[in-house]
């Protein structure tokens, strides 16, 4: 049980920087072959089932990501079309205020 709260604590040590003894660096090392070990035998114990499960998530995210790529691109260019439109009607109107005649000012009848 000692053994077991010393090795986090090693490796905090280790990772701050902090000196360790050999035994202590060579405890540390056994401790990560021993995660190591762990976590392997947690990948292979992964039933198949999962993986495919994972893979199909993985292909439908994929595809739901391609849909909307494609719709930001046409968007984008909906956008693109929308600009040019304000634009030439922007100069439409600059024109038709250019060629109309000044309103004129009445004054009251007084």
């Amino acid at each position: 049980m000692i053994l077991d709260e010393l090795r986090p604590r090693l490796h905090d040590r280790a990772t701050r920087g902090q000196s360790l003894t050999h035994e202590e660096a060579a405890a540390l090392e056994a401790w990560y072959a021993q995660q190591d070990q762990a976590e392997l035998a947690q990948i292979v114990r992964t039933p198949v089932h999962d993986v495919t499960l994972l893979q199909q998530q993985i292909d439908g995210a994929l595809t739901q990501l391609a849909k909307t790529t494609q719709q930001i691109r046409r968007l984008g260019k909906e956008n693109a079309a929308l600009r040019r439109e304000n634009a030439r009607l922007r100069v439409r109107l600059a024109d038709q205020a250019i060629f109309q005649p000044a309103p004129t000012l009445r004054r009251p009848a007084g």
